[in-house]
């Protein structure tokens, strides 16, 4: 089955990702054209690029990783700690492959309840009426 591999870079403070893809966008996309790549698309976003590549089987995807050019790629990227996300699926903002459950709506459940009051029980044990009962007749 098919499968999507997404390389997203992130701009620094010294170097945007676009000066970035600019710069090795031609090696990457060549690797993966020439490594069976089905399909492929560059995204830029505000906060920095996504390559999206297409390929029929993982063998095709990590041996365009191994690639020297597409190694060298990705260690120059402009933030090389925090700056470089590498996963199988689409990128940026692309919606998942699978729907997402709904999640409950914020509504009345989504305030603390008071705690709740004790009631008092009471438990009768005998259905005789008390001995002084006769106070309680009605007088006529």
């Amino acid at each position: 089955m098919a499968e999507w591999w997404s390389i997203e870079v992130f701009d620094a403070t010294e170097q945007t990702a676009r000066r970035w893809k600019q710069a090795h966008q031609d090696t990457l996309t060549e690797a993966a054209i020439t490594h069976g790549a089905t399909y492929w698309e560059w995204h830029e976003h505000q906060y920095g690029v996504v390559f999206e590549v297409l390929f029929e089987t993982d063998e095709q995807w990590e041996a365009v990783r191994d690639l020297p050019g597409v190694r060298a790629a990705l260690e120059d990227v402009p933030d090389p700690v925090n700056g470089l996300l590498i996963y199988r699926g689409r990128g940026g903002g692309a919606g998942a492959r699978k729907p997402r459950r709904p999640k409950p709506a914020p509504s009345a459940s989504a305030i603390e309840l008071p705690d709740p009051k004790l009631e008092e029980v009471v438990k009768l044990d005998r259905s005789d009426p008390p001995e002084d009962s006769h106070l309680f007749q009605a007088r006529g």
